[in-house]
């Protein structure tokens, strides 16, 4: 298959793809395009949804169709990337106490770390949001060492607190809703993702930095009252 490729997505939507392996190409046209379609967005242009090596572009069927909207984004594709700023940083507090990293030993037993080695190995992480998905608020954050590269669980939990730090491969994530997950759940955060403003309603934008500081049991509550 030749890349980028483009797939019709019901009647309002087209799906473009740039290949089919998560890599630093890829995912750097993916937001090429999305930046594009901000600046210099098509007739019935709606709405676009960024991932790892695909975007999906949404638009109103009334408006336009899949070939006048796959011609715009051809053209929108061979425009000449735009000089990047310099990202915002973020930072995210976490505690890795026992009851609030309830996967932190199994971790440990599995890449053969000791505690305080794997929390400094997650510390020392450079993190990025690269995209958001799932539920409000997920942002999946590229940069989890090497070192702490697991598979997910072989079944979800239920019931994993809302602020739980959980990993996942080369993915870092930080829970905004009790859910059920198969990720490895590693410390809790009291730093708040979901924000009560409608212009701009979660901490990160992607393309974002982010930093974990640690922080202690005391402080964790402090934060939480």
């Amino acid at each position: 298959m030749s890349f980028p490729a483009f797939r019709a997505v019901a009647e309002h939507a087209v799906l473009v793809e740039f290949g089919d392996k998560i890599g630093d190409a890829a995912y750097a046209q993916t937001r090429h395009l999305d930046a594009m379609l901000a600046l210099h967005g098509f007739a019935g242009f709606r709405e676009s949804v960024p991932a790892y090596v695909n975007i999906l572009v949404e638009f109103d069927p009334l408006l336009t169709d899949h070939a006048t909207v796959t011609q715009a984004l051809r053209g929108l594709i061979a425009l000449p990337t735009r000089a990047q700023t310099a990202p915002t940083e973020r930072e995210v507090q976490v505690c890795y106490d026992e009851d609030l990293a309830p996967d932190l030993a199994e971790v440990c037993r599995l890449t053969g770390l000791s505690p305080e080695a794997a929390i400094n190995a997650h510390l020392s992480g450079a993190y990025h949001v690269a995209l958001y998905g799932f539920a409000p608020g997920y942002a999946y954050l590229a940069g989890v060492p090497q070192s702490l590269h697991l598979p997910r669980k072989p079944a979800a939990i239920r019931g994993v607190a809302a602020g739980s730090v959980i990993i996942a491969g080369a993915q870092c994530l930080v829970t905004t809703l009790v859910m059920p997950t198969g990720w490895w759940i590693i410390g809790r955060s009291p730093t708040r993702i979901l924000r009560d403003d409608p212009a701009r309603p979660f901490l990160f934008d992607v393309g974002d930095n982010v930093r974990f500081r640690r922080i202690s049991r005391a402080e964790y509550q402090a934060a939480t009252l």
